[in-house]
């Protein structure tokens, strides 16, 4: 039997690789005899550059640069692939959840300057091409930090500059572009479909995630809103119904404005660079996996993008995750055949954090003894 373990990162407690190796212990405990290949992927979220550089080469090149809190600086790397003179840049490097200690996290006061920082300096390296991934960012601020970085400037109604936070989204009234346009190519790899704006936009969807509160939810969907009209009156660029422009904080919509960015879905950026479809032809089973298995999994995540490679060939797939909030009929009818949770605690807490790879491993025994099992 050939299976092949392919999750994403459980989101701040182990990398898609580390998953992997548990995965493939537990597997192994039960099915000594069997064929396992690991193929660690991402999204567009945090890990995707390393996943990435793993299939596609290169070396990473690590820079000082600003915090997602102004006045703080994080080392951050980019991806360096010097054949094709090609950068992929983590958002999550320089402006993530991870660069800002849980009691701290508060989008109106993040930027997203650093991620700038990161693009900048590697067009000044020669890069002809960007890959920007934008999963797993602490910040709401429309990617005006990042375009700050990169020459311009937003301005309030006196025409004095404002700090680029999520804060002063609201006070935007002018965008003033750098002298020189912008001529790299940049492609965003996005792991979500949302729009920036309404109930299942970057507010409100993302910014409690991130440490807002519901009054500042009230203010980010009004500053997103401002800054998308200005945008719109002045380079007459809609950008608020842009399928997955939420991301990041709808980052992925400044991108496109800021940049000239296309959008696509990480998730098959990664397939495709992985040779995934080509693995899974001749396996029996697919394991996936995430931190947990939810409504979002469904749509732009790495569990989607295996369950929609698996469809039309006879590879059935299984999940584990640090929790299933999905019921049996929902993920069997997007193609999931057997779904388990490691425990009911969040695997991010410090202790499930020490623990993880061992209920992973043992989360993937249980379904290899299920496996096992003679039907009844």
């Amino acid at each position: 039997m050939k299976i092949v373990v392919a999750p994403d990162s459980f989101k701040d407690c182990l990398s898609a690789q580390a998953v992997c190796e548990a995965v493939a212990a537990g597997v192994r405990d039960v099915m000594p005899a069997s064929e396992v290949v690991s193929v660690p992927l991402a999204d567009g979220g945090e890990g995707t550059a390393d996943v990435l550089m793993q299939a596609m080469g290169g070396e990473r090149i690590v820079k000082l640069v600003n915090g997602p809190m102004p006045g703080t600086r994080v080392e951050a790397g980019y991806i360096w692939c010097e054949q094709d003179k090609m950068a992929i840049v983590e958002m999550a490097q320089a402006s993530g959840l991870q660069c800002v200690k849980p009691k701290d996290r508060n989008p109106m006061k993040m930027t997203s300057m650093g991620t700038g920082q990161l693009i900048l300096a590697a067009v000044k390296k020669g890069a002809q091409r960007i890959l920007l991934t934008v999963g797993g960012s602490a910040t709401v601020d429309l990617g005006i930090g990042m375009a700050s970085a990169l020459g311009w400037q937003f301005l309030d109604h006196r025409g004095e500059a404002l700090e680029p936070v999520g804060k002063h989204l609201l006070r935007i009234q002018k965008i003033v572009p750098p002298e020189a346009p912008w001529r790299v190519p940049v492609e965003v790899l996005c792991d979500v479909t949302n729009p920036v704006l309404g109930f299942h936009g970057a507010a409100h969807v993302f910014a409690p995630q991130k440490g807002a509160s519901l009054s500042d939810v009230v203010l980010l969907e009004v500053g997103l809103t401002q800054v998308v009209s200005v945008i719109k009156d002045q380079f007459g660029i809609d950008i608020q119904g842009l399928p997955g422009g939420g991301a990041a904080g709808g980052l992925a919509a400044g991108a496109c404005v800021f940049m000239n960015a296309k959008l696509s879905r990480g998730i098959d950026m990664v397939l495709e660079q992985t040779h995934f479809n080509d693995v899974i032809q001749d396996a029996d089973w697919v394991i996936t996996g995430e931190g947990c298995l939810d409504q979002q999994s469904l749509s732009g995540k790495v569990i989607s993008g295996v369950a929609q490679a698996c469809q039309n060939i006879p590879t059935k797939v299984a999940v584990i995750a640090g929790q299933v909030q999905l019921s049996e009929e929902v993920y069997r009818h997007h193609g999931i055949e057997y779904a388990v949770g490691c425990t009911p605690n969040n695997l991010s807490k410090a202790k499930g954090i020490e623990q993880a790879p061992r209920l992973i491993q043992q989360a993937a025994r249980q379904w290899a003894m299920e496996l096992k099992a003679p039907s009844s």
